[in-house]
Parts: structure tokens; sequence; C-alpha cells
């Protein structure tokens, strides 16, 4: 594997990010270059890390850049021609990565690649196998066999609109091509600008399913917090600025303030959490402020 840059963004993870490290260790991904970005930790854990696992390339940031500032970050210090990125709350398993070069490499039009991803909590149900599209005017799609039992349903590649930003496998001449991670978005919904650019490119994104890995979903931001539910209310009104046009816009937009604004904020209020409800409201805010 000397072809490929695992790169990943520690923030005040240190014992996680040695349990990613050390699970690519035991299945002998160590050959890898691999980049560890600490990325505004209150400590600096890039010399810990470093100390404990020293062939990795361990890189400090002093303020918190984003998913995608912590990933562009590590990407200016790659050297190979692959790039893997992976949340710091992953746990690799034998052989994952061959499957993923190998898909990434059967065509020259393929740009970008992501793993079947199943919970680690609950490791026979899957959290990623693909995506659907993103409808245009709501803003939204979903996981594909999301909470599902694996029962090899799917179980074969396909072509798929988005790869999951926290397992993605892409050549770093199409990072060339098509540009680094929008980091504009800090949080959520980085990926998928990410992925349209790259399709912009003429490149397309698969799903391999001979490729597996386990997510401890969401350690660090929680499955639905305050941090979450704003940026994603603000990145959905971002994101539509940024790729659509003329009355698509305007839908768009409507609908996000006119019905799913008003339908989550009743919800939140009746279920007594006025936190979401605040998280809600100044995204929106913000979100309208950054695309006005």
């Amino acid at each position: 594997m000397e072809n490929v840059s695992i790169i990943t963004v520690n923030y005040n993870g240190y014992a996680i990010t040695c349990e990613l490290l050390d699970s690519l260790s035991r299945h002998n991904y160590n050959t890898c270059e691999i980049i560890v970005v600490d990325n505004g930790s209150k400590a600096n854990e890039a010399p810990l890390l470093k100390e404990k696992y020293p062939y990795i390339v361990a890189l400090r940031s002093e303020e918190n850049l984003g998913f995608a500032g912590g990933n562009n970050l590590g990407i200016s210090h790659a050297t190979r021609e692959n790039l893997l990125f992976l949340n710091n709350d992953m746990t690799v398993t034998a052989g994952f990565l061959e499957p993923l070069i190998d898909r990434l490499y059967l065509s020259p039009t393929i740009g970008m690649v992501s793993p079947k991803i199943r919970f680690e909590y609950a490791p026979e149900r899957i959290q990623y196998a693909g995506y659907t599209p993103l409808r245009r005017i709501t803003m939204r799609n979903r996981l594909i066999g999301f909470n599902e039992e694996d029962r090899g349903q799917y179980d074969e590649a396909r072509e798929t609109p988005y790869a999951l930003g926290a397992a993605m496998l892409v050549r770093k001449n199409i990072v060339e091509k098509a540009g680094m991670i929008p980091e504009i978005y800090f949080l959520y919904y980085e990926e998928l600008d990410w992925c349209l650019r790259i399709r912009e490119s003429g490149h397309s994104i698969w799903y391999e399913p001979l490729s597996l890995i386990f997510h401890k979903e969401s350690a660090t931001s929680g499955r639905l917090g305050p941090l979450k539910q704003y940026y994603i209310t603000r990145n959905r009104l971002l994101f539509a600025k940024r790729n659509l046009n003329g009355v698509f816009f305007i839908l768009s937009i409507m609908f996000q303030l006119f019905f799913s604004l008003p339908r989550k904020s009743v919800g939140f209020i009746t279920g007594k959490r006025t936190d979401l409800l605040k998280s809600t409201w100044k995204g929106v805010i913000h979100g309208l402020k950054m695309i006005i």
C-alpha cells in the first residue's frame, strides 16, 4: 500500500484516534503514509500521537478548521498518489483497502470510492451502502441500507451520487482537477458539494461492498445535538445557493423557510428541545446572511 496516504482528523479524540491507528496497524496498513491532523484540540495531541505511533505524520492546527479544513491540511502534506479519508472513529477490517483500490482503477472515469459501512455498536446493521440522489428542492437524500440488517442485499458494487465523508478513497490527481474540499461549510454537506465537483470533472463515484469498515457513529458531534442541527440547517441553505439556479433555488429556499422550519420548530417545542430549536433558528439566520 505504498501508493496510499491515509488522512484522519483528530479533535479532542486522542483515545478514539488511537483505536483507529491500532486497527490499521493490526491489519498491516501502517505501511501506508498515515497523516493525523490534530485539528485545534484543547491540548496539542499531535506530539502524543507521534510518540505512540512514530511512523505517522502528525500535524497540528492551532484552530479548529472544520472537517474540510482539517482534511485539506492533510492533503497538502500527502505524498502518495491515492488519498484515503477516514474518520478517526472508524475500525477497519482485514483486506478493506485493496477492493477500494481495485475499484478505483477499474476505469479511468472512476474518481472516488466508498466502502460498505456498518455500525460499530450494532455490527450487523448497515450505515452506508450508497446514497440516493439529493432532491433539488428539499435538499435531502438518504443513506441506502441505513439501519438495515446486512443480509447481503447490498453486496453488488454500484455507482452512487455521493461518497460518505467518513470513508472515501480518491486519486490525488482528481483532487487537483476538482479542487480541495470546500471549507465554507465547516461541518456537514461539504462532501456532498465536493462529490458534485468531482462528478462535474467527468468522474463517477462508486460504492464498493467488498470493502467493509465499522463506524462509531458521530462520536465527536453526537447523533442529533445542537452543533449538528445548526450546521445542517445552515448548510442546506448554503448548498442550495452554491448548486441551484433559477426557480429551483427559489423553491428550495421557500421550502426550507416556510415548510421545514415551522415543522421542525413545532416538533422541538412539543418535545421540549429548546436547545435544538435555538440551534435551528441560529442556523437559518446565519445561513441567510451567507447567501444574501
